[in-house]
């Protein structure tokens, strides 16, 4: 894989922006108790790998070694409540699962209801993402060339970059960012959908691909568009080659909010 020449500030600042949010600062009254996991794990180049969270973050990075490494930091305001947030890995021939367990919330009383837990996963860059799903706060996927990248998050923001898997991404409500520094030919697809937000995508000047995106409630900018169709007056579809089209497919559908396309270093 070569390395990235192209300028990476617009990602970084973006990437930077959610690394702030959360650290959050909090009284001294309502700071959250932490218990951290960690722990490495020989699995298979090409190992099946799913994770399911409830609140608080996903980060996948995609290394050269057969190895998965996970950090969870399990965070809570009351002991009690951190000791009932379990992290379950499994690990088997092929596949691995890693899950996370809350207590249950009672609907009435003033019972604790907080808890989070913040993943940070290193997997064979080889590996598939078969399943991830996160339902409120941040996921990353960094770096894979596995078969699939298949992640769902309900409410929150979702960042995928320079993964040139087939790759399937849904949110319900939040954003959504695309981001290549560098274009890699092949046959891979992206495919990303969002009930209620903006979708955002950054590719490098050199990328071909299809791009086909809609949006039914917004307008779409985009960069490798005619003139007119830049700064997303009044467009709500796009379906064209880029640079040829390639043997690439980026598909991208937004029911209620905006699509902006952007050529980095044009």
């Amino acid at each position: 894989m070569r390395s990235a020449t192209i300028n990476r500030q617009p990602f970084r600042l973006i990437f930077a922006a959610s690394l702030l949010s959360l650290t959050g600062c909090g009284s001294a009254t309502d700071r959250t108790l932490e218990e951290t996991f960690e722990q490495s794990y020989a699995i298979e180049a090409n190992a099946d790998v799913t994770i399911k969270n409830g609140d608080g973050t996903v980060r996948i990075y995609g290394s050269g070694s057969n190895e998965m490494r996970v950090q969870a930091i399990k965070r809570a305001y009351t002991r009690d409540r951190l000791k009932q947030i379990a992290v379950n890995v499994f690990v088997q021939p092929g596949a691995v699962s890693i899950e996370t367990n809350f207590p249950a919330i009672q609907k009435w009383g003033l019972s604790d209801r907080s808890g989070t837990v913040e993943y940070t996963i290193v997997v064979p860059q080889t590996a598939s993402i078969s399943d991830l799903k996160l339902n409120n706060g941040e996921v990353l996927v960094d770096g894979m060339h596995g078969q699939t990248v298949h992640a769902r998050l309900g409410t929150g923001r979702m960042f995928d970059h320079n993964c040139f898997s087939n790759v399937d991404l849904m949110v319900t409500r939040g954003t959504l960012t695309l981001a290549y520094e560098w274009w890699e030919q092949g046959k891979f697809s992206v495919q990303a959908k969002i009930t209620d937000g903006n979708a955002w995508a950054f590719f490098p000047g050199d990328a071909a691909f299809l791009l086909i995106a809609e949006t039914v409630r917004g307008k779409i900018a985009n960069d490798f568009g005619e003139k007119g169709t830049r700064r997303g007056e009044g467009t709500t579809k796009v379906n064209m080659p880029v640079h040829g089209g390639g043997e690439t497919a980026i598909r991208m559908h937004v029911e209620e909010g905006n699509i902006k396309v952007l050529e980095q270093n044009p």
